[in-house]
């Protein structure tokens, strides 16, 4: 479970100490692709072990889940519900492009494929196509900054992406970055159309082994009623040791 983002050049020349220029535009900004890659630098890791928590603000009520993902890079997660009962024991596993679902209560193994990957993950406002698009957001999107805002009180790059191929979940892209700490705190997805699909929002930040890194995000699909989805990491490992095996079609029924 994984929730996207991106890097900066390095400061640093290795070895030589030489200081590497930054790219700017005419207003003196930062170029796009910079400051995606800064992102990715403080969020992706070699691996990652987190446990979450999801609040699912639905129409009738909302429903909390909570889960433990095992995370390679950008290619490979495994996860498992360990709450509420109903749910409990349903495991997901990502292999590049490809998901499959196990549900305990009918014992198979499911391919989400399709026009399902549109489908929402347990009723809230994140569909599968949301957890399996591809990250390599530097070969669909050109990126740029087009203003300076404050958000949340922090000061932020605004960079709008623009998708150049055209087999994409979401065509725009608006993300607001802080400028300190290279955190996403708003993103907007749109449809080709220009029609704003999804929204982000990064309520709570906390640093852990050097990083910042999202502690709460809201999750909202304006095209549906309610009041959106929570959710919060409530503990991350980076670069933790995990067992090839788990990310196979066999470990769903383990």
């Amino acid at each position: 479970m994984k929730i996207g983002t991106h890097i900066f050049l390095m400061g640093l020349l290795l070895c030589t100490g030489i200081i590497l220029p930054v790219p700017v535009n005419a207003q003196g900004w930062p170029d796009g692709e910079t400051i995606l890659r800064k992102m990715d630098e403080n969020m992706v890791s070699e691996n990652q072990v987190v446990e979450t928590t999801m609040i699912v603000h639905g129409r009738r009520g909302s429903r909390t889940m909570t889960a433990r993902s095992w995370i390679r890079g950008e290619e490979a997660s495994f996860s498992e519900y360990l709450s509420p009962a109903r749910e409990k024991g349903t495991k997901m596993l990502k292999l590049e492009d490809a998901l499959w679902i196990y549900s305990p209560s009918t014992d198979r193994v499911i391919q989400i494929a399709g026009h399902m990957l549109r489908q929402s993950v347990m009723g809230s406002d994140l569909s599968y196509e949301d957890m399996t698009e591809n990250q390599d957001f530097y070969s669909i999107y050109d990126a740029s900054v087009v203003a300076e805002e404050t958000l949340m009180e922090r000061d932020c790059w605004v960079v709008q992406m623009d998708a150049v191929v055209e087999d994409v979940a979401y065509h725009k892209r608006k993300v607001w970055v802080d400028k300190e700490r290279f955190i996403p705190l708003r993103e907007e997805r749109f449809a080709k159309s220009g029609k704003l699909l999804k929204t982000t929002e990064m309520v709570d930040v906390f640093q852990v082994e050097g990083r910042w890194y999202p502690k709460k995000m809201i999750f909202k699909d304006v095209l549906k009623k309610g009041k959106g989805t929570e959710y919060i990491i409530d503990s991350i490992q980076f670069d933790e040791d995990i067992p090839e095996l788990l990310f196979t079609k066999a470990s769903l029924r383990k």
